[in-house]
């Protein structure tokens, strides 16, 4: 057995515990699965502001629409982490924003695009996936301590206050949301591989047509 084999397996048996209660939180019946969208529309899945974890230039993009309060964005990011930390010449990863929980993921989206422009993004969107129980709780939301976790992990609170109401941070969240209405995107989180929608939603699929990606641009350069 190769070591990215038992990458694949072990961080499958580790998502399969670690997200199944929440998919179903998330995901209250069938899960449908994305269409393929067309070649000329390809500029759908990827903006050129969209926030890009890894290699700009890798040869497999992932697209994750997220939300940042959904309980299964947050359970799939350490393996989203992971398939970054396995394959760091070969996969990047595009955030395309999806507010599907009101007006708590619109404020944390906001601050997210503030993020990006201080160039805290990163620990910004960790920090909002690991305290999603303080301020994203279905049961008793707490927008107003968003700032609060952005704050403690180097977002310049004041200065994101300002920039959150910029019409270019405002002009973000409605070109992302015609995205996805454009697209079809009805749940979070969803994946597109290169292109291609998971053919059926779940850890493994998302492993196993990341590597089959992986494989074809290795074929193709040899």
């Amino acid at each position: 057995m190769t070591r990215k084999t038992l990458v694949l397996i072990i961080l499958a048996a580790v998502l399969g515990l670690f997200a199944f209660g929440a998919w179903f939180v998330s995901r209250p019946g069938p899960a449908p699965v994305a269409t393929a969208v067309p070649a000329q529309q390809q500029d759908l899945l990827v903006r050129s502001y969209s926030p890009v974890l890894g290699r700009e230039d890798a040869p497999v993009t992932i697209v994750e629409f997220l939300d940042p309060a959904c309980e299964a964005c947050r359970s799939f990011y350490p393996i989203v982490k992971e398939i970054l930390a396995e394959y760091p010449e070969d996969v990047r990863v595009v955030i395309r924003y999806t507010p599907f929980h009101g007006e708590g993921s619109e404020l944390a989206i906001k601050v997210l695009e503030a993020a990006r422009l201080q160039n805290v993004f990163t620990p910004v969107l960790e920090a909002l996936f690991e305290n999603q129980q303080v301020w994203a709780s279905h049961g008793a939301p707490a927008a107003e301590q968003i700032m609060a976790v952005a704050g403690s992990v180097g977002l310049d609170v004041e200065a994101a206050k300002i920039q959150i109401m910029s019409p270019s941070i405002i002009a973000v969240l409605n070109q992302d949301r015609a995205d996805v209405e454009a697209v079809g995107v009805t749940q979070t989180p969803t994946f597109f591989v290169n292109g291609k929608p998971l053919v059926e939603f779940g850890a493994k699929q998302l492993l196993l047509q990341v590597q089959a990606e992986i494989d074809a641009a290795t074929a193709n350069s040899d």
